[in-house]
């Protein structure tokens, strides 16, 4: 249960794996907020 482990999350960041145990971080882009309208 260490670096040599390949199935745990400690041995798949030492490989530069990615699986079950330590999935990809997907970054969303952020949502531009509608700018309220200047109210006449």
């Amino acid at each position: 249960m260490g670096k040599g482990d390949i199935k745990s999350r400690k041995g798949k960041i030492a490989r530069g794996s990615y699986g079950v145990t330590r999935p990809r971080v997907i970054v969303k882009a952020p949502v531009p907020k509608p700018e309220a309208e200047p109210q006449a």
